[in-house]
């Protein structure tokens, strides 16, 4: 793809910018103290603003273009489509729709061959849950507390970070527990093996104290994402999966962010060699380019649903558009071999890079992920783990975060930040000399952390 030449247009930005404060009311934030960036383009691992500044994006929109921006086949495929048909109801059987849940189902794992679209991941989650709920006849639902399911009703409730607090109603039929993480672990383990089993046991005391009867589902990241890229332990999935059969729980792999090559496997439970019974997806599956979301469902669920209606839908549900966009980017993978190529970018670029950066930073703390799915778990002190920043910190008690962002910023570089962390997510097609590229201004960015610790 022939770089795009940027020229600056300082006054359109203006006017960008004009229009956003006055009319759009922005997602997580308050609207009063935000400075939104004015996007002029964006092309492969790269966007720019009004002003010419040129960044390399190491968040990957948020972790959804797996392809990169503005992909041309994928471009063309929506463009084709909408001149075809660009819409149509849900109730009906359509080309597009069937292609794109038929190449979804072949790279699903085990059985899992009907596929239910949603718009989104959070709306995926929403749809798994009731159908768990409604294949078991029970109502609880276990999640961890490190967890991210999405922002509507029950996805909200099911997340274990600070912005379900707003929105917890304390009434959804979630419990709660806490997931492996041995860098912070809660179970006083000093090995994966003992973070595992101990993991396992607290899973099952839980379940015991709640009922084993009563619990409908257990959902998990295959990979939890936005709360920290925290790797499960080897046999930590395995043993969820043997508990969910013993006690009839269906068991849920939230794949949506870690899902589509992210990995460097079509999806990260290959690497667990674990198959759920629902696997929700989205981001990834069409690289953000249109909206699309949605449940892989096993046989034994789908065939609740055989005679008995199933009691929800969307208008948009497998959206031509949508599944057009789908279609383009699994056969793109396909054809450039993306997802192998996340996989050795992560093994021996990305990966060795940021541990070589943990080397001579004292603030990174741990280093951790696969394919292009990695965090610097950014600390205070190396001895002590503190984390460079409060939990949920804000304000003056995020400066240092806030400051390490900026020094990405003004090298280049777009980083993702959520608490003590920065993620390196770039696209899952990054070339090498733009992962380089990337570290030499997280490089210069950690310098900035490293002045924060003690």
């Amino acid at each position: 793809m022939t770089p795009h030449v940027i020229e600056p247009d300082p006054q359109a930005g203006a006017a960008v910018k004009a229009a956003d404060r006055a009319h759009v009311f922005h997602s997580w934030s308050a609207q009063g103290l935000i400075d939104p960036l004015a996007v002029a383009g964006a092309e492969g691992s790269y966007f720019w603003d009004y002003d010419g500044n040129r960044y390399l994006d190491f968040t990957s929109g948020l972790v959804y273009t797996n392809i990169g921006y503005q992909h041309p086949k994928v471009v063309a495929a929506i463009q084709e489509q909408a001149g075809k048909l660009a819409t149509f109801a849900p109730a009906f059987a359509v080309d597009v729709r069937s292609e794109a849940a038929r190449l979804i189902a072949e790279r699903t794992p085990g059985d899992l061959n009907k596929i239910f679209f949603t718009n989104g991941g959070a709306e995926a989650v929403e749809n798994a849950v009731r159908m768990a709920r409604l294949h078991t006849g029970r109502h609880k639902v276990l999640s961890a507390f490190r967890s991210y399911h999405g922002a509507t009703s029950t996805a909200i409730n099911l997340t274990g970070d600070p912005r379900r607090w707003a929105s917890d109603t304390g009434s959804a039929g979630v419990v709660r527990f806490w997931a492996p993480f041995l860098y912070r672990s809660p179970f006083y383990a000093e090995t994966e093996a003992q973070e595992c089993e101990r993991a396992l046991a607290h899973l099952e005391d839980t379940i015991a104290f709640e009922g084993p009867a009563t619990i409908a589902a257990i959902i998990l990241e295959t990979v939890p994402g936005t709360a920290g890229i925290m790797t499960p332990p080897p046999g930590y999935l395995a043993g969820v999966r043997e508990i969910c059969d013993r006690y009839g729980i269906v068991f849920v792999l939230d794949e949506v962010m870690a899902g589509f090559g992210r990995t460097g496997k079509w999806f990260a439970a290959e690497h667990f060699d674990v198959v759920p019974d629902l696997m929700t997806f989205a981001k990834g599956v069409n690289s953000g380019y249109v909206p699309l979301g949605g449940v892989a469902i096993s046989e034994e669920i789908a065939a609740t649903f055989a005679t008995r209606p199933y009691p929800g839908g969307l208008t948009y549900s497998g959206h031509p558009l949508a599944c057009a966009a789908a279609v383009a980017t699994i056969q793109v993978m396909e054809d450039e071999k993306v997802v192998e190529h996340a996989a050795r970018i992560g093994e021996t670029v990305l990966g060795p890079g940021l541990r070589e950066l943990a080397e001579r930073h004292p603030s990174v703390g741990e280093v951790r992920g696969m394919g292009v799915f990695w965090a610097l778990d950014l600390v205070k002190n190396r001895e002590t783990r503190e984390p460079l920043v409060p939990y949920n910190a804000a304000g003056e008690a995020n400066a240092p975060m806030a400051a390490f962002g900026a020094a990405a910023k003004k090298n280049g570089l777009w980083p993702f930040v959520n608490m003590n962390r920065t993620h390196a997510v770039p696209a899952c097609n990054v070339s090498e000399d733009e992962v380089k590229e990337g570290l030499a201004a997280l490089d210069a960015a950690l310098a900035v952390a490293d002045e924060h610790t003690v």
